[in-house]
């Protein structure tokens, strides 16, 4: 992903991975309950709240949040996306869940006449987008006065290992460098200071971060492999223009690489993220 990458071309990316995404999001987000919990807390989502999930996914978080609001609140579980939302609403009528509404749209394309939200969040996906400033003043102009936003990103590259050195293996394959400061990608808001400026330089205030982590972990190395070529979009969109013998060699190196995480209880490999929460003045 780059500076130009539209959202057309963000749309096609997840449009690809959906089926993948679904089939895996279950295996990604099981040990991540504990953080998304932090999530919600510094989002300050409660019983009753109106809540905005921005990149919702197959809507692991967002079914989370619908949990914790209860019949009386309401989740909007919003993605660019069309598949994946499909996804979301099958999720809900499993957990048997009525307070999911699901809306396709950009991150940047809120309607500011919409209902008000007492809250938003939005996981892993900011770092992504290809204006993070524009979907920051687009996602708190439908929130309420002293309404919070929270969001969870990837830190740095150092500290995720697990996730660095196979983009940087798929980058060198594609003959690609990987996104300068500024640019999207997963891990352009990681960096000391950055998510929180992002926050308070559109608006936010009362801005709070806290760094924490959480395990990813697969029953195998292949089936880790497997996660990342069906579901990870950001992975698949660096190699896509390679034909199949490329694709397959780097894929191979990948797989060495993440066959350093792999032991006698499976794959396992630790995630550092940094949350961030601010109020809409």
């Amino acid at each position: 992903m780059t500076n130009t990458t539209s959202n057309e071309q963000l749309r096609n990316i997840w449009e690809a991975a959906a089926p993948g995404w679904a089939k895996w999001e279950s295996v990604f987000s099981t040990h991540l309950s504990g953080i998304t919990d932090e999530l919600l807390d510094m989002a300050g989502i409660k019983d009753g709240s109106k809540v905005l999930d921005v990149a919702s996914g197959a809507g692991n978080q967002a079914i989370q949040a619908a949990k914790r609001i209860g019949s009386g609140g309401k989740v909007v579980a919003s993605d660019i996306s069309a598949t994946m939302l499909d996804h979301v609403r099958q999720s809900a009528v499993r957990e048997g869940l009525g307070n999911i509404e699901t809306l396709e749209s950009s991150a940047d394309g809120f309607d500011a006449s919409m209902a008000p939200f007492d809250a938003a969040i939005c996981r892993f996906g900011l770092m992504l987008f290809p204006s993070p400033t524009k979907a920051v003043k687009s996602i708190s102009g439908v929130l309420k006065p002293g309404a919070r936003f929270g969001a969870m990103v990837f830190t740095s590259p150092q500290n995720n290992p697990s996730l660095s050195q196979p983009m940087k293996i798929l980058l060198g394959h594609a003959n690609k460098q990987p996104p300068a400061p500024g640019q999207p990608g997963l891990f352009a808001l990681g960096g000391d200071g950055a998510l929180e400026n992002l926050f308070k330089e559109n608006g936010l205030e009362d801005v709070q971060t806290k760094i924490t982590s959480a395990p990813l972990r697969a029953a195998n190395v292949d089936d880790a492999l497997t996660m990342m070529q069906q579901a990870f979009g950001a992975y698949r969109a660096v190699i896509a223009d390679l034909g199949k013998d490329e694709q397959e060699k780097a894929w191979s190196d990948v797989r060495d690489c993440l066959s350093q995480f792999d032991g006698d209880g499976g794959y396992e490999a630790g995630l550092e993220v940094i949350i961030a929460s601010g109020r809409r003045a």
